[in-house]
């Protein structure tokens, strides 16, 4: 039985809110409840009662370049949903909250700190019977006031990810075995994409960001089973400097939020660039276990 989240040892217990917590907190006019899905007919189908909807590619990227909306455009969102300085923004979503820690993610790039993560996400609210609607919430526009988007914490870009290499600091490769051997350019049953060369950044570990949740009901494993597939298997220490990836920065924010907020790394950044631009960028160093087998097989 899973344990409640102020038993798991978790640096940082608060940051995640039991489905018990959010049943209790519906008409709680200081907390809104957001769900962020990777699939975009999850929502419309049902959805906790008083929850808008975060689309992460509608609501949280720029519409012409590859990154992430301005202050204007996330005053608007935040407006759009009703939400202040002050409201606690609680999160979830479906795949164990992939897109749920990547919104988190980036609501931390523009200092809103007073936010959660729902332990479990959709799937335990629906294995639960907890209840669900279709009707759509309005809520009063706000008057948000965001500051400038600070990069500089939790984010790494490809130069910064190039000079981690270099200096051979530790990064988390999330995806699957087969993305991490270059077998695939996409997560296993989906379709490849992506990227022109397959394999890994030289000297990441590979880590699959599944290994942090409990797959019977999607919640966060307990701080000492997480300790033990992060320091005593893989040797990080919470003082490393953390890079982590995967292919488009939304499972790798899944471990972004497991090592900083549940296991107190001091820092860690999420490569949202990804395998998706290293994959592509011209003359940079690759491993690739797949194709290496295959040369020395035919040599």
């Amino acid at each position: 039985m899973t344990k409640n989240i102020d038993e798991r040892g978790y640096t940082k217990a608060d940051v995640l809110v039991s489905t018990d917590w959010v049943e209790k907190h519906l008409k709680d006019p200081m907390v809104r409840i957001a769900e962020s899905n990777e699939d975009p007919l999850l929502y419309s189908s049902n959805h906790i009662p008083g929850a808008v909807e975060i689309d992460w590619t509608r609501d949280l990227n720029d519409p012409i370049r590859r990154d992430y909306l301005g202050r204007s455009a996330f005053d608007k969102l935040m407006r759009r949903i009703g939400a202040t300085r002050d409201t606690t923004i609680v999160l979830y979503g479906d795949k164990n909250n992939w897109w749920a820690t990547y919104a988190f993610w980036l609501l931390q790039l523009f200092g809103h700190t007073n936010a959660r993560i729902m332990d479990g996400g959709r799937l335990k609210w629906i294995k639960e019977n907890r209840p669900v609607t279709r009707d759509v919430p309005k809520y009063q526009s706000s008057n948000y006031q965001a500051p400038e988007r600070d990069d500089s914490h939790h984010r790494a870009f490809r130069d910064q990810t190039m000079k981690h290499l270099e200096r051979k600091l530790p990064m988390i490769d999330v995806r699957s075995p087969e993305e991490f051997r270059g077998e695939r350019l996409h997560m296993p049953e989906y379709p490849n994409e992506g990227a022109l060369r397959g394999g890994h950044i030289p000297g990441a570990l590979n880590i699959p960001w599944a290994r942090a949740v409990n797959l019977e009901d999607g919640t966060f494993k307990d701080a000492a089973e997480l300790r033990k597939i992060y320091t005593e298997e893989n040797k990080l220490r919470p003082d490393d400097d953390v890079i982590a990836y995967c292919r488009i920065g939304e499972r790798s924010s899944h471990t972004w939020f497991v090592l900083l907020y549940l296991l107190g790394f001091s820092k860690v950044r999420n490569y949202d660039g990804s395998w998706t631009e290293w994959g592509n960028l011209v003359n940079v160093p690759v491993e690739n276990p797949s194709a290496e087998a295959r040369d020395e097989a035919a040599a």
